[in-house]
């Protein structure tokens, strides 16, 4: 969330940044809040340090005799008082905690200005969209001939939009999976995590999907736990309400997970195949970095995922998102787009994020180099590494043969047990 001293001391410019976004926040609804509350906490601040003042007199007063009815009538007033105050100094805290937390993070100065997707920044591409001398086939036609992917089993079993992948289809997905965890690992560094596919309702706050997202949540029935929309919320929350010690940052994860997400109000769009399905395979990497390098690791950390559409040598290009297309939590997102033929166009593959402190102020994320120091919150990145199901439909798209056949990336081959084609 918001820093409430930056929000109350640098009120229009953050006003101005979040109006940046396109939408509508009404941030005057804070300084009303904000006001009453803390007029409120001096009044309550007030009364309780008479009080303290007359509960030392008194003692006095009766060891000399004196009459004390009229303090004891002023105390009884001050503690009524008291009492009728302290419960609405508890609403406006609610009410200040849910409004920050309905509240995006401002976007960074550097971020284009825009009215939607069309006014993102291309920055580079790698290679040209791929060429063909024959028809080319969109995976999901592909993937239902050669018998790799199957929507109508899995629409039986569970319902639409989710996939059963088989035999090498299947075999494809989970060598893209090794893949990647094995690059991010043994080359980039990061430490693997295997987390819980549910989290609690605290986690999905803590990293913002809640409260403004809960309808594109999947909730467990009976239980206040969700499953997770990315890997991102647990290992985000694997360090909520700690100090780290700030010799270990940068820290960085990567994930492999299942993800889980309703798609609410995207009814009709890239229904076939895999681009938008209701469970899908992703692998997350995620930072714990400090404030004066987040920028840099946020470059670090795209060129990572960058790297795995290299090894695979898919065509890409890499946008950075305009204010308008900014997610919710995020200061600064750079898009990689990947080609898929079926479309004739890039498709998002992986969104890298800069959240500056603004995960950290709701997971309680800090850091300190000395134990003599004041803790001060980190700044969270996290980007994917890649989306794997989208993955899949890029090489089935962009490596299929003429005859119908999928080639195999040079780089999967060892994984895929020295499988080269898949054919029918």
């Amino acid at each position: 969330m918001l820093d409430i001293k930056k929000l109350r001391n640098e009120f229009e410019k953050t006003k101005e940044l979040i109006s940046r976004r396109n939408k509508n926040y009404d941030l005057d609804k804070f300084l009303q809040i904000d006001k009453q509350r803390r007029q409120l906490i001096v009044k309550l601040e007030e009364l309780k340090s008479k009080q303290n003042e007359t509960s030392r007199i008194i003692p006095k007063l009766k060891a000399s005799s004196e009459n004390i009815d009229e303090l004891l009538n002023q105390m009884k007033t001050i503690s009524d008082t008291i009492k009728e105050i302290e419960p609405q100094v508890k609403d406006l805290d609610m009410q200040l905690e849910d409004f920050l937390l309905s509240i995006p993070n401002t976007p960074h100065e550097s971020v284009p200005i825009g009215a939607s997707d069309a006014d993102n920044l291309q920055l580079r591409k790698f290679g040209e969209p791929t060429q063909f001398d024959f028809e080319p086939k969109p995976h999901w036609e592909l993937g239902d001939k050669l018998n790799i992917l199957d929507p109508n089993t899995a629409a039986k079993i569970t319902g639409a939009r989710f996939m059963i992948y088989k035999g090498l289809g299947a075999k494809l997905e989970r060598a893209i999976i090794n893949l990647m965890l094995d690059v991010h690992t043994k080359k980039h560094g990061y430490t693997e995590i295997f987390p819980p596919f549910m989290v609690n309702r605290k986690s999905m706050q803590g990293t913002g999907q809640l409260p403004k997202f809960e309808d594109d949540a999947f909730k467990v029935g009976n239980t206040d736990y969700f499953m997770i929309p990315t890997a991102e919320v647990p290992v985000t929350n694997m360090h909520s309400n700690e100090i780290l010690d700030g010799v270990n940052l940068p820290i960085k994860y990567c994930a492999y997970t299942a993800c889980f997400r309703a798609e609410a109000g995207s009814a009709g769009r890239d229904t076939r195949g895999l681009i938008r399905q209701h469970q899908f395979n992703k692998v997350e990497m995620v930072k714990f970095v400090r404030p004066e390098n987040s920028y840099e690791e946020l470059e670090k950390l795209t060129h990572d995922a960058e790297e795995i559409l290299q090894i695979l040598n898919l065509p890409y290009r890499t946008v950075k998102l305009c204010t308008a297309d900014l997610g919710f939590s995020a200061a600064m997102t750079y898009d990689i787009e990947v080609w898929m033929p079926s479309y004739n166009r890039y498709v998002e593959i992986s969104s890298c994020s800069n959240f500056e402190d603004y995960q950290a102020r709701r997971a309680n994320i800090k850091f300190k180099d000395n134990i003599k120091d004041k803790a001060q919150f980190v700044h969270t990145l996290n980007g994917s590494g890649l989306a794997v199901g989208r993955t899949s439909a890029a090489i089935i798209e962009n490596y299929q043969t003429k005859d119908g056949a999928i080639k195999i990336p040079d780089a999967l081959i060892p994984y895929m047990d020295g499988v080269k084609y898949i054919s029918g």
